[in-house]
């Protein structure tokens, strides 16, 4: 035994001495140990520390967490308590083990990991519960599903053998590849690579090069390493593509006989400057004094698509399209999407629509659900639309493309916007979002950057469709004395109590009071109040930060229990099935529904919610795609300019140091707490706070502050800025918050030294 080994030993206190003896007995889990063993393992030479670790086995016996198996030999009892649940792997290395059952949070060792992964489901067996330890320890028994062994990163190639570096917040240790496994990669080039072995007693898992995706830097392979990363695909199967290629483009006489014409009605589509794949138009009629007949007509998909077919497959697979910042993933073949199915102007197409008979308050007299075929009069542009909207409420006499719709145009338009309001009033959620958009060059460089809002243009198609939608989740959903047939329906669920709680609390020093308690309506209407007395306020960011984070997350589900955030008891998709797979299914059922009897309309419930949980994990997937696709451009564009001032709002606090959103393009970055040298900070987690210690000076969620672009990292798409510090009101702080009672058990916040990084 080294001197180091002994002296420590000397100075073990109990608490130490308790720790490693389970230590000691978990790693011996098959055999009895006895005292000279014990000893020598845990280097005790002294009377002193040998007697306190009698001690402290004598008290493990009495408590029965060890057992005498012969005189003087003790082995650690095993209740043999398993759980299954799901490994949560953090980018710092601490790995957490998630129970099915309603149980508390496992510490699992990297040693007793199995090497799980992130997101694996695992049965995992508990440790004796060690003294004042707050959370239980386990290990991995079986690994019974792997949940993702693909990884994407950077290959670094040497001679006799190759890394990825991999870019998952989630496996942080690189993965190693053999040369005769590289699939032909190079240093510097993006790779999704299979994780195919991870050795027991190995530092670094060992896989196989699947798919080089190209240059690091290059538009294309970072696009794609995005996809790959949260596991999207970046590539259509020619299969699927040939499939569609021999769909005839055609309609037959006879199908068009089958449906009702509507192609004498003036129609139009209203879609993105740059969208390609229509899937809803309006028409509009008068059909007598003061009543409007308005159809929603939806490309009609699942006539060209067969169920269970190859390009079903592929379709249920993929779930959704996904937009990145340059490009759209469609989830259907571009000639079914762009082409067949895409509702283009003065062409005919099939659709299927819910026909509705408006009258001039808006209210809904009549409705019908019908399979129909139309032809587009006119494709507009949201700005076209606005730009008309916007001169009719001037009264000017400009001339502007598209005039010779534009009185239907604002008949629609003062429809929706009555709709709208009666929506609010019955308590729909008013939270106004800014969405970024970058102009993008033929090598995939930003070349501009602007924020896009929701005008009375994009309001217009948003209210038709959610009419429809909520009009077909009636039609099926809602059937007194019945039992409703099974159904995908997109829910919502009420906001997170605790989080509403801790948003009063937040308001209450500004000056505003939002309900937690009673009707379901009144809360959402006291939110929406909120959200609008808040409007450029200095508190307005956090109020809005903090609210978005009290509401749960929408999701698709054969249970319904309404929408919250909409205020509607039913709801579903049905409006954009070229681009959403729970719309094909909500076409299929309906039409099954409707022309079919019961005794024919029957469904398996069961495999129903398995598609509606796949659906909504996949939209999940594709907006986190989406969002660090915003950032992958984000980084490129401020790294053109290091050493620039802006002014922006303090968008997240952490640990680490603080977030900061730049006003005039959205572009996020931290300032590390390291550069805060002024004071030692202290995070209040409760208050979304930075607080230093010493002079007290706090940086809170929503304060407005000066930055300068400090540094641009593209391959991490992280920016890091430096705070300067104004001269003027602007750095005024919050006033104080009301004090949260600690919840029995929980920690208190954590003490933040200086250097400490993400």
């Amino acid at each position: 035994m080294g001197k180091s080994a002994a002296k420590k030993a000397k100075r073990m206190s109990k608490r130490v001495m308790f720790d490693a003896l389970i230590d000691l007995f978990q790693r011996n889990s098959d055999r009895a140990l006895t005292y000279s063993r014990i000893w020598k393992e845990l280097h005790l030479t002294t009377h002193p520390q040998k007697m306190l670790c009698a001690d402290i086995i004598g008290d493990l016996l009495i408590e029965g967490s060890l057992v005498e198996t012969s005189n003087g030999h003790f082995r650690l009892v095993f209740q043999q308590r398993e759980l299954v649940g799901t490994i949560q792997r953090s980018g710092n290395g601490r790995i957490l083990f998630a129970p099915e059952a309603d149980e508390e949070s496992v510490y699992i060792a990297e040693r007793n990991s199995m090497h799980a992964l992130h997101g694996d489901r695992v049965r995992v067996s508990l440790f004796a519960r060690r003294r004042g330890r707050g959370m239980p320890e386990g290990e991995v028994v079986e690994i019974l599903e792997r949940a993702n062994d693909t990884f994407v990163g950077l290959l670094k190639v040497e001679k006799n053998y190759a890394f990825l570096l991999t870019e998952s917040r989630t496996l942080d240790s690189d993965i190693f590849i053999p040369r005769d496994r590289l699939k032909g990669g190079k240093s510097g080039d993006k790779a999704v690579v299979k994780i195919v072995d991870w050795p027991e007693d190995a530092r670094n898992p060992i896989g196989h090069v699947v798919d080089i995706l190209g240059k690091a830097g290059n538009n294309d392979a970072e696009m794609h390493a995005i996809l790959a990363e949260f596991g999207l695909p970046y590539k259509y199967p020619i299969a699927v593509e040939q499939a569609a290629n021999h769909i005839s483009d055609v309609i037959p006489a006879d199908e068009i006989a089958r449906r009702l014409d509507m192609r004498d009605v003036l129609t139009c589509t209203i879609d993105p400057h740059d969208a390609k794949d229509f899937d809803d138009a309006l028409s509009i009629r008068s059909i007598g004094k003061n009543l409007w007949e308005v159809g929603v007509h939806i490309a009609d998909v699942t006539h060209y698509v067969g169920e269970n077919g190859i390009i079903d497959k592929e379709a249920q697979h993929r779930a959704t399209s996904v937009y990145l910042v340059d490009r759209t993933i469609p989830m259907l073949p571009e000639r079914l999407c762009n082409n067949i199915c895409s509702l283009r102007p003065n062409e005919d197409k099939l659709t299927y629509s819910v026909i509705f008979h408006i009258d001039d308050k808006a209210r809904v007299k009549y409705h019908q659900i019908a399979h129909t075929v139309i032809n587009s009069n006119r494709r507009y542009t949201y700005e076209e639309v606005q730009a008309i909207i916007e001169r009719q409420q001037r009264g000017s006499n400009e001339a502007l493309p598209g005039d010779e719709y534009t009185n239907d145009l604002m008949i629609l338009n003062d429809l929706a916007q009555q709709m709208r309001a009666q929506r609010f009033a019955g308590g729909a959620i008013n939270f106004d979002r800014v969405e970024v958009r970058f102009d993008i060059d033929e090598k995939g460089h930003p070349v501009s950057v602007h924020l896009k809002e929701s005008k009375e243009a994009h309001q217009l198609i948003e209210e038709f469709m959610l009419l429809a939608n909520r009009t077909v989740a009636e039609t099926i959903g809602k059937v007194p004395s019945k039992k409703a047939k099974v159904f995908p329906y997109r829910i919502h669920d009420v906001p997170d109590p605790e989080k509403l709680d801790n948003l009063a609390r937040l308001a209450l020093p500004f000056g505003h009071k939002v309900r937690t308690t009673g009707d379901k309506v009144d809360i959402a209407k006291s939110f929406n109040r909120l959200l609008a007395d808040v409007k450029g306020k200095r508190e307005q960011h956090l109020i809005e930060t903090v609210s978005l984070r009290a509401m749960q997350k929408a999701r698709y589900s054969t249970d319904n229990i309404g929408h919250y955030g909409l205020a509607f008891d039913y709801y579903t998709h049905f409006t954009s099935p070229i681009r959403r797979y729970p719309d094909m299914m909500v076409h299929r059922l309906v039409a099954r529904y409707l022309l079919q009897s019961k005794a024919t309309c029957r469904h398996d419930k069961e495999a129903l919610e398995e598609a509606c949980v796949h659906c909504s994990d996949t939209e999940q997937m594709a907006q986190m795609a989406e969002r660090n696709s915003i950032k992958e451009m984000q980084a490129r564009w401020m790294s053109s300019r290091i050493g620039e001032e802006f002014d922006g709002v303090i968008s997240g606090v952490t640990e680490f140091g603080i977030y900061v959103e730049v006003d005039e393009n959205k572009c996020e970055g931290m300032i590390p707490l390291r550069d805060l040298d002024d004071d030692y900070y202290e995070f209040d987690e409760r208050n979304y706070c930075l607080r230093g210690r010493r002079f007290h000076h706090c940086y809170n969620l929503g304060d407005t502050v000066q930055i300068q672009v400090a540094r641009a990292d593209l391959y991490r798409k992280q920016l890091d800025y430096k705070l300067i510090r104004p001269e003027s009101p602007r750095n005024e702080t919050f006033p104080p918050l009301p004090p949260m009672p600690e919840k029995k058990g929980k920690k208190k916040d954590k003490k933040i030294k200086k250097g400490k990084r993400r």
